[in-house]
C-alpha cells in the first residue's frame, strides 16, 4: 500500500467542508450542553475507536466545556470487510460516568449496531444522560431509524475511507473522505 492515492475513486466530502462542519457541531453541542444543568458543569466525551479518534480530536478542541474522555472499542468491519459484520464491544476504558452527561461520538452510522450497544450499557452504568454524534450517516434504512442528536454529514450508501474511517487498517491518515475504486475493494 505504498501509494494509497491511486486506490481513491474520488473525494466525497473535502476536509474543509469536514472542518466547517465540525464548528458547527461543536457550537451546537456546546449550546445544548450549556443550558441543561450539568453536574460541574462537565460532560464525558466517549468516542467509539479506533474510526472516531480524528474526529474527536478535531470536535473537542471546539467545545469550550470541561471534560473528561473515556475510550470504547468496537469493531464492526473487522479485515478488509466492507460490510458490517455486527457490533461487538472489544474494550471498553469509560470510567466512571455515574451521574455525569455523556456524548457518544462515532465515524458512521450504517447499522445502527454500534449506537444500539454503546448507549444502553453507558446507561447501565448510571449516566444521568447520553447523546450521540456521528460524522457520516449513511442514506439506508437502518441508519435512518436510529436516532442520533449531531450528525455531520448525511451520504449515500457507499463505503468510504479516510479521516479515521478504514479498510484493512489502511486510509485512516486521509484528510478527507473518499469512495475507493472497485479493484481496491476486491483484494
Amino acid at each position: 500500500m505504498s501509494n494509497m492515492n491511486a486506490g481513491i475513486d474520488k473525494i466525497l466530502i473535502s476536509h474543509q467542508q469536514i472542518a466547517q462542519r465540525i464548528k458547527q457541531l461543536a457550537a451546537q453541542i456546546t449550546a445544548d450542553h450549556s443550558t441543561v444543568n450539568l453536574a460541574g458543569g462537565e460532560i464525558t466525551i466517549v468516542p467509539i475507536m479506533t474510526g472516531a479518534m480524528i474526529f474527536t480530536s478535531d470536535l473537542i478542541r471546539q467545545i469550550p466545556i470541561a471534560m473528561k474522555i473515556g475510550l470504547m472499542l468496537v469493531s464492526s468491519y473487522p479485515g478488509n470487510s466492507v460490510q458490517t459484520r455486527g457490533s461487538q464491544m472489544l474494550a471498553n476504558q469509560v470510567g466512571e460516568v455515574r451521574g455525569r452527561h455523556v456524548l457518544v461520538v462515532d465515524d458512521i452510522l450504517d447499522s445502527g449496531g454500534t449506537i444500539h450497544m454503546v448507549v444502553p450499557a453507558l446507561r447501565e452504568m448510571g449516566a444521568a444522560s447520553v447523546k450521540s454524534c456521528v460524522l457520516l450517516r449513511k442514506d439506508r434504512p437502518t441508519a435512518r431509524a436510529v436516532h442520533v442528536d449531531y450528525v455531520g454529514f448525511e451520504i449515500p450508501d457507499k463505503f468510504v475511507v479516510g479521516y479515521g474511517l478504514d479498510y484493512n487498517d489502511y486510509y485512516r491518515n486521509l484528510p478527507d473522505i473518499v469512495t475507493l475504486k472497485e479493484p481496491v475493494l476486491a483484494t
